[in-house]
């Protein structure tokens, strides 16, 4: 059941985030930029769950494009830093905004007791896998 629910979200997500030129790869590493700015490629790898080798790709087009910068340098070690560009925040805000959309459609026939149940249910879901379970 979950999964077919992450695979819907997912599903449309990438149907909406075409009209910003971006799949949901490419959305997740503008994100994972955002929240951890200047950090070596490895890290947004490791955030959205994609491979490193994957990540290169997407890294690669997303420079190609002006959303990302990778420093010339290293600030420490081999990794090289990567931060949004102006343009690649821009597009961030825009994406974001897409997917609150459809993240807010998820819930948008359910009236309030029913959401605040299963957000609880889905917290304790969680919980429980992180912790091992009761």
């Amino acid at each position: 059941m979950a999964g077919r629910l992450h695979q819907a979200f997912r599903r449309t997500c990438e149907e909406r985030l075409r009209a910003h030129g971006l799949s949901m790869s490419q959305y997740a590493l503008p994100r994972a930029l955002a929240a951890a700015p200047g950090t070596a490629a490895a890290e947004p790898a490791r955030r959205t769950f994609v491979t490193r080798q994957a990540l290169r790709g997407v890294l690669a087009g997303s420079e190609a494009a002006g959303l990302v910068r990778v420093a010339a340098r290293a600030t420490s070690g081999r990794a090289l830093p990567v931060t949004l560009t102006d343009e690649g925040r821009a597009l961030l805000d825009r994406a974001e905004a897409t997917v609150q959309d459809v993240k807010a459609r998820r819930v948008a026939d359910l009236p309030g007791a029913a959401t605040e149940r299963l957000a609880s249910l889905l917290t304790a879901w969680a919980r429980n896998l992180a912790d091992g379970g009761p």
